[in-house]
């Protein structure tokens, strides 16, 4: 017991000792630290500057009051940068060589930061900015570079989102022309390329750029289509482009701006309400901070401090930079205490021996502690003030951007950009958190556009130069429906008319804006003759002579790879017109085309086969079923065909032969009165036929062909294998009509080729001399071109659709295509065959061969059932069987009452005569006799009638 007491004390001692021990050592600790210089390169002549050392003093404050215990202490050794890249350098170096920091936090700007991170890749010492942020500093790929910032890259997906939001298809970013401008270029390119989307020009600025070369750089913007414009700029000169945009008109109705971080991020360090009035209706995006107890109490006793430090400067406020350099600060201290206190290892610096040269660069030594720091920093995570602090490949992973709207005396939330939801309204609804991801202008709230206007801008205008629309026409000689030009020498004007032209007067009033634009003929300099075929009017418009083209141009795949087409506004396909003759019928076998070949097989098997049931139905109770084999062959054709003009005089007395007779003489009656019409037809209606049907038979008989010339339909014609000499070309309707009349014998042709609009145009001024033949080649049909990528072609598609839709379209094929009085009620001269095939009657064939073949299924049925005795006997073969019934079948039925009632009576002396009784006690033998009845098919078999026992 004594010894348990003990044992208790000693441990109770032990315990103390350590706790006494630990207090002995945080206080030595705390007023012994280890002291880490640190550098610290800013520009502290700037608010900004000012503002990043203080959020770094009171962030290391803080924690080394939170954090009593730890060895280590960032001991901040100054620099001022003077916001020039050249001192910036200068004092990096000088940290490095002469102080041997184990880090750098700064510099300032992405430009500052470049040749320093190089400085820090050779000595090993880690620089940490948490301001640099263009995307090219990541191309240097240095490992002693962390950016506690967000990469300017990450907000292109958000961008991007908004663009495809509003359905723009171009956009012009105007940036500044250094490092942190050009860094995010191409990321934004790559960005806005996956959505289709265009960027048609680069509007460049120097950060030295005075006003007069900011109004000319907006100039060239305003004279553009293009009215969606990507600001990527400090404030500085981005306060100034504002100021500038509106003072030329670029801030009114139809303008849109999106700016960057790097434009709201710098607000909180100049005076944003000077130059909010020049924004009003921009959006932009700035970094997500969520609100805290922990920020709110920072921000209210940093403001304080700020002011005591700095009593000259008002206009600077706590910005995402600040709380990003207080991050940052943090977690520099945690990686020094871990790499500090992990190791007994020096922290010094490794000299360069460098043979007493006196430059700094060569005797730049390497820190011993360098990497490990790196790699602690990459561990750190925790929730800081401007949220969670952790790094992924040496920078800030990406976080929710807030989408703003510049209104009034500020700035609106309009909502926010996540990297998994997109586009979202609010971040706490449970919607946003189980939704995908969204490109959709109903996520955000009511935005207020430049000039004051609640909805969106298309995003493209027609230029405000007071230029018009230049339309190109072309010059046709014929078809001239189609697209007229007249010229008058005299006044030297044109008047452009036709189906192409009123077709995009009416769709132009379609347009839910107007428009205003110039009709340009595409002819030489005497306004008469045209300048080229259609290839080369597509390629005015692409090498941006013109605006536009409108007329009967075909959509063809090679044009398309330099232009864009509007939907089309007429069919497609390239049709064949050849002659048509009078086909009527006047030979002698004439009667046979009524019917196919097909459908009089069918009919004559069904005859002979109805012959043949009825036959069967009737040959033991009708004597005109009787007789000599071949009589009751002819008697049974004679009777199925007599039906054909219902002349049949043998009558029928069993029910299922009336049956059958009936169903047939329904289909009989059909296929007469059918036949009758279609000979009728054949005999008095014109038959007007094509002469040419197959482009194969074209080419086996040598004929010539047309085609309309400078027309796409020459590489068809070719590639079909007809040759140059065989190739004719017309201009005009009256053109073709006489090469049709010449033939191919008078250097005339057999056949034309041509779009089928075309074609309709010909058919409806000779209709009763051509028709329209198969084949049919593929064409994509008339449609206006646009240069590439032209916002103004898709709200053109769009109104075709309406002017389509709307019935207009029929109104102007009418006005432009109306057909001669004389073509007014006849039909397509396509004319298929007039012969009745068997498709067409089918289903009464159907009907009488199921009718028929039930009626004799049944018959036999019964037959067998009323002779089962015979079918039962069990010492007779099959075949035996079979003959015996046969035999029966061949016999009169002297039961049935047509017998009776002509007076027949039963004899059984007579094997002809013996009933259904007798008949079924036959007994089988191998002697035959002659049967005495002249109408039997079979020899009969004696009937053992004295002999009943063997039947048993």
């Amino acid at each position: 017991m004594k010894m348990i007491k003990n044992i208790h004390i000693i441990s109770l001692s032990y315990s103390l000792f350590l706790v006494f021990s630990s207090i002995f050592a945080a206080v030595a600790a705390q007023n012994n630290p280890v002291n880490v210089g640190v550098g610290v390169v800013l520009d502290f002549d700037t608010g900004f500057g000012k503002m990043g050392l203080s959020c770094i003093n009171m962030s290391l404050s803080d924690f080394y009051a939170s954090h009593p215990n730890y060895t280590t202490r960032l001991l901040l050794h100054q620099r001022n940068s003077h916001t020039d890249v050249v001192l910036t350098a200068a004092a990096a170096l000088d940290l490095i060589n002469n102080v041997e920091v184990q880090a750098i936090i700064g510099p300032e700007s992405s430009m500052q930061a470049n040749f320093v991170i190089s400085l820090g890749n050779k000595s090993h010492v880690p620089t940490i900015s948490f301001s640099a942020t263009s995307p090219s500093l990541t191309s240097i790929r240095s490992p002693y570079f962390i950016r506690a910032a967000q990469n300017d890259s990450l907000q292109v997906k958000a961008i991007s989102a908004l663009i495809q939001a509003f359905g723009w298809r171009q956009v012009v970013p105007i940036y500044v022309d250094n490092e942190f401008g050009e860094g995010v270029i191409p990321y934004l390119s790559d960005a806005l390329q996956q959505f289709d989307v265009r960027i048609p020009y680069r509007a460049v600025l120097s950060s030295r750029a005075d006003d007069d070369q900011i109004e000319t750089e907006l100039l060239k913007l305003m004279a553009m289509q293009t009215r969606v414009f990507i600001v990527h700029m400090l404030p500085e000169l981005g306060t100034r482009v504002f100021e500038r945009a509106k003072e030329i008109g670029m801030m009114d109705e139809g303008y849109v701006w999106i700016m960057t971080d790097g434009m709201f991020n710098m607000f909180s360090y100049i005076s944003f309400g000077s130059v909010v009035e020049n924004m009003q209706g921009a959006l932009g995006l700035k970094p997500y901070v969520p609100s805290t107890n922990e920020l709110e109490d920072f921000r209210v006793r940093w403001k304080r401090k700020f002011q005591q430090d700095n009593p000259g400067v008002d206009d600077v406020d706590l910005g995402v930079f600040g709380l990003w350099a207080h991050d940052a600060a943090k977690a520099l201290a945690m990686a020094v205490e871990e790499v500090v206190t992990s190791s007994n290892e020096s922290f010094g610096f490794q000299k360069v021996n460098s043979s007493g040269s006196s430059n700094d660069l060569e005797r730049i030594g390497m820190s011993e502690i360098g990497l490990r720091l790196v790699e602690a920093l990459s561990r750190t995570n925790f929730i800081g003030l401007s949220g969670r602090f952790s790094l992924l490949n040496g920078q800030l992973q990406s976080s929710t951007l807030q989408i703003v709207n510049v209104n009034g005396k500020g700035e609106k939330v309009v909502g926010y950009w996540t990297p998994e939801n997109g586009l979202v309204r609010s971040l706490n609804s449970k919607t946003t958190m189980n939704s995908s991801y969204s490109t959709s202008n109903t996520s955000l709230g009511s935005i207020i556009w430049p000039g004051d206007s609640n909805s969106a801008p298309k995003g493209w205008e027609i230029p405000t130069s007071g230029t018009k629309l230049k339309i190109l026409v072309p010059i046709k000689s014929g078809f001239k429906e189609f697209v007229n030009v007249t010229h008058d020498s005299s006044s030297n004007t044109n008047k452009v008319g036709g189906y192409c032209i009123d077709v995009f007067e009416a769709v132009k009033k379609a347009l839910p804006y107007d428009i205003d634009y110039k009709y340009y003929p595409f002819a030489k300099p005497d306004g008469v003759s045209r300048a080229g075929n259609y290839n080369d009017l597509v390629n005015e418009v692409f090498l941006g002579k013109y605006d536009a083209a409108v007329g009967d141009i075909t959509i063809r795949e090679n044009r398309s790879l330099y232009i864009d087409f509007t939907l089309p506004f007429t069919e497609s396909g390239v049709s064949m017109i050849v002659p048509i003759k009078d086909n009527k019928n006047k030979n002698a076998w004439v009667f046979l085309k009524p019917l196919t070949r097909d459908l009089w097989v069918t009919s004559g098997c069904f005859f002979i086969f109805i012959g043949f049931v009825v036959w069967v139905l009737e040959h033991r109770i009708n004597e005109d079923f009787r007789g000599p084999p071949l009589h009751q062959i002819g008697t049974s054709f004679w009777f199925s065909f007599s039906t054909m003009v219902f002349t049949h005089r043998e009558r029928v007395v069993s029910n299922l032969a009336r049956f059958v007779v009936i169903i047939w003489c329904f289909v009989v009656l059909i296929l007469t009165q059918s036949y009758t019409a279609s000979l009728t037809s054949l005999l008095t209606v014109q038959q007007l036929q094509p002469t040419v049907t197959d482009v194969n038979l074209l080419l086996k008989n040598g004929d010539n062909v047309g085609y309309q010339s400078g027309s796409f339909v020459y590489g068809i014609l070719k590639q079909l294998g007809f040759q140059d000499n065989k190739l004719r070309t017309y201009d005009t309707v009256e053109q073709l009509n006489e090469l049709f009349h010449n033939g191919t014998a008078n250097n005339g042709i057999a056949a034309a080729f041509d779009e089928t609009p075309y074609m309709k145009l010909f058919l409806a001024t000779y209709c009763s001399k051509y028709t329209m033949v198969e084949p049919t080649f593929k064409a994509d049909g008339f449609a206006f071109v646009f240069p590439k990528d032209s916002p103004l072609a898709r709200d053109v598609s769009r109104a075709i659709l309406n002017v389509n839709e709307g019935g207009e379209m029929d109104k102007i094929e009418d006005r432009w295509f109306k057909k001669q009085q004389s073509c007014q009620n006849t039909s397509n001269n396509n004319v298929s065959s007039n012969s009745l095939s068997l498709e067409s009657f089918w289903g009464l064939f159907l009907i009488a061969g199921v009718a028929s073949s039930l009626a004799l299924l049944i018959y036999v049925a019964m037959f067998l059932y009323e002779h089962k005795d015979i079918r039962l006997d069990s010492e007779s073969s099959f075949w035996r069987k079979v003959l015996v019934m046969l035999r029966i079948y061949d016999q009169k039925d002297l039961s049935s009452h047509t017998f009776k009632k002509s007076g027949l009576q039963f004899s059984p002396s007579s094997p002809s005569s013996y009933s259904n009784h007798t008949e079924a006690h036959n007994v089988f033998s191998e002697q035959t006799t002659s049967s005495p009845e002249h109408g039997d098919l079979s020899p009969t078999l004696p009937l053992m009638v004295n002999q009943p026992e063997r039947l048993n």
